[in-house]
């Protein structure tokens, strides 16, 4: 297709301008202060979409934060394509550990480093900038909706309700959504699974106020033993979680279906190389990748209390807290894991201590069919991009509004990421390569060609 890879030689040096402008932004939903920033980023997103040839864009305010809308409609007899995206990233903590200022991207190594690289304002401008393409050359085949939210890194909490309101708006035949992985550079591969998520924070209280640990220790409960020791007993030796009732409704995947996610290309040395560890560890009897594709997990994503700060202060602390997380697979509801961890986990406090759990967010799983139109077009489209079919994989991540996206709107979603493991989303240094940045706006197009063309 001459005409695209033209239009992106032309235009390649704006693209990356126009996506600095986006990452500069420090749009990070978890933290208040940065508020004004999602506004400043729902805002960005509104102008983006208009230069690139939206009829109309608007800005949706939420009880949290804005949702950017955008729409370019030929003709509502052809079909829609919905695109979503989050506008919105994850604190940069410990910035120290940073190479280059994280919200300053720069161009190192054929790569962009920068927070919101790759997750998800780096994955999100390809899809602008493939619409402009498509508007500019006169070959959009189909309407295009654009729904960018400010809240994916927290959960959603208000998308939902966002598009209960706006359902006649948000009409179309597909979700198309680009905040995912492939297998590697060379592999193409389409998300077909996505695990859903329960996340919750614990407090733990054992005396009124931090206490001197030499006239006390030994003698009171120390919060941070206590929760190290709970936390040690929700997973036994054979890596599986010791939570009542938590594989009830855990659906097994049958041999075949383990046999084909099998053929996904994985180097188990080269892995354990990329994150420089000398042990996997996991379920026993499933391999890593069905670990973190078909099994539910649980993991602690922080920890703390005490004294923390430079030099030593011997302190029995009063408080200790943690974050904690279950990544749950397609059939496990997140409401119920989220009830059964709390009962579980304030039964098995010793008497010593108080244990409060709070829920923060959760959401379902999410399968996407193979058979579908949306499916094979992106399957062509990548075939064609990288010379080689696109393998379907299911991710051991989470984007909860998807599975939301079917219950309120009825629409299935198609996931077309082009990140890398090696993006280090959510981590310092992320980055996302600028093959991967152009070959999606080199596949994209081609997705909507294919999918229109089947809908006929």
């Amino acid at each position: 297709m001459d005409y695209i890879n033209n239009y992106i030689e032309k235009n390649k040096e704006r693209f990356l301008e126009e996506l600095f402008g986006l990452i500069r932004i420090p749009s990070i939903s978890s933290i208040k202060d940065h508020k004004p920033d999602m506004s400043k980023a729902a805002e960005y997103w509104k102008n983006t979409l208009l230069e690139a040839g939206a009829d109309k864009a608007d800005i949706y305010e939420t009880e949290g934060n804005p949702v950017t809308y955008g729409e370019k409609i030929i003709d509502p007899a052809l079909p829609t394509v919905l695109v979503y995206s989050h506008m919105d990233v994850m604190p940069v903590d410990p910035v120290d550990l940073w190479d280059s200022p994280p919200f300053e991207p720069e161009i190192r190594d054929g790569k962009i480093w920068a927070r919101g690289a790759d997750d998800d304002k780096g994955q999100g401008m390809m899809h602008a900038k493939a619409f402009e393409l498509m508007v500019k050359t006169n070959t959009l085949p189909c309407n295009v909706k654009f729904m960018i939210e400010g809240e994916e890194e927290v959960g959603s909490p208000n998308l939902g309700k966002w598009c209960e309101q706006n359902k006649e708006m948000l009409k179309a035949d597909v979700i198309l959504v680009s905040d995912t992985s492939m297998i590697d550079a060379k592999t193409p591969s389409i998300t077909t699974g996505l695990r859903g998520l329960a996340y919750w924070q614990v407090e733990v209280t054992g005396p009124n106020r931090d206490l001197h640990s030499g006239l006390f220790g030994g003698a009171v409960a120390n919060p941070i033993n206590v929760l190290s020791s709970m936390i040690a007993k929700m997973v036994d030796e054979n890596g599986k979680v010791t939570i009542p009732g938590f594989y009830d409704d855990v659906m097994e995947v049958s041999a075949e279906e383990r046999e084909l996610l099998a053929r996904a290309p994985f180097n188990a040395d080269d892995y354990k190389k990329a994150i420089d560890v000398k042990e996997l560890a996991g379920e026993k009897g499933y391999s890593p990748m069905e670990c973190t594709g078909i099994r539910p997990s649980f993991d602690v994503c922080g920890i703390w209390g005490g004294y923390t700060g430079e030099g030593a202060k011997t302190v029995l602390p009063s408080k200790a807290f943690a974050k904690i997380s279950s990544r749950l697979v397609p059939n496990q509801d997140h409401h119920k894991i989220a009830d059964l961890f709390k009962e579980h986990f304030e039964s098995i406090a010793p008497k010593s201590v108080k244990v409060e759990v709070t829920s923060l967010h959760g959401g379902q799983g999410y399968v996407c069919p193979i058979d579908i139109p949306a499916y094979q077009a992106a399957e062509k489209a990548y075939t064609n991009t990288y010379g080689k079919r696109p393998v379907p994989v299911r991710s051991g991540g989470s984007i909860p509004i998807i599975s939301t996206f079917e219950e309120i709107l009825g629409i299935k979603s198609v996931l077309m990421g082009f990140g890398l493991e090696s993006d280090a989303i959510h981590s310092p240094n992320e980055n996302y390569p600028l093959e991967q940045f152009y070959n999606g706006i080199k596949t994209i197009p081609l997705f909507y060609k294919y999918f229109a063309e089947m809908m006929k």
